[in-house]
């Protein structure tokens, strides 16, 4: 376990996402987060901010951006200090400032990956870019010591999401496993209410909250919600 890990938010901006997009009558403004984890082996940098996208996505989600330079120095870090990408999938959101960390790997999902290469999933500049060096994995892996990949599919295919395990309590980086904290709560319940035998029927849970729960999170941290998912006081501690 990576005694001394710690993680930071990093703020990358934010986008609109149009009204038909969020099942209601608004747009809705979501913020684009990546994280930092400073552990024993270096620093490892979870996501990396907004791409640039065509004249047809930018006029669809108006996204505004913070530089990825800018939200590391902020946190006392420059480029050159990152010793590992980790990329929760490869939209362009996520994915924006893989070029600016060239020869750095950069951890995706073999399945991503592929999906990313066949075309309309991401743009082709963010992915095969100078530099640009994968590694691919096919289900878990644990990458350093106390650092776990979990697939986590679900909003794509090859969605994965990072699991720290610190001594203070496993944090989950959920990336967009979840659009809102609230919504992974609701799912932590369905699966509470159907490991429980309650009568059916209940709303259905990913099998992937199960793996999860073997590593006890105390926190779940997620792209484009600020809030966290904690447990509840009636789950143990």
């Amino acid at each position: 376990m990576g005694k001394s890990m710690a993680v930071r938010r990093l703020d990358l901006g934010y986008f609109i996402r149009p009204a038909p997009e969020t099942g209601g009558a608004q747009p809705r403004v979501e913020p684009v987060l990546a994280y930092l984890v400073r552990h024993d082996n270096g620093l490892v940098l979870f996501d990396t901010g907004i791409g640039e996208a065509d004249p047809e996505t930018e006029a669809h989600y108006r996204p505004r951006r913070r530089a990825l330079q800018d939200a590391l120095s902020a946190s006392g870090v420059a480029l050159d200090d990152i010793s590992m990408v980790v990329n929760c999938h490869l939209h362009f959101d996520h994915c924006g400032g893989n070029p600016l960390l060239g020869g750095r790997p950069i951890v995706v999902q073999d399945v991503e990956l592929a999906t990313a290469r066949r075309g309309d999933h991401t743009f082709d500049e963010l992915i095969d870019f100078p530099g640009a060096t994968y590694e691919e994995v096919a289900g878990e892996s644990e990458v350093w010591p106390g650092i776990w990949i979990i697939p986590t599919p679900g909003h794509t295919q090859g969605h994965q999401s990072l699991v720290l395990r610190q001594n203070d309590g496993t944090v989950v980086l959920a990336g967009q496993a979840h659009d809102f904290a609230s919504h992974f709560a609701s799912e932590q319940l369905a699966r509470h209410a159907t490991l429980h035998g309650v009568e059916q029927p209940l709303p259905p849970y990913p099998d992937w909250l199960d793996r999860l729960a073997d590593f006890d999170p105390r926190r779940v941290l997620f792209a484009h919600d600020c809030s966290v998912w904690e447990p509840a006081r009636t789950e143990g501690r």
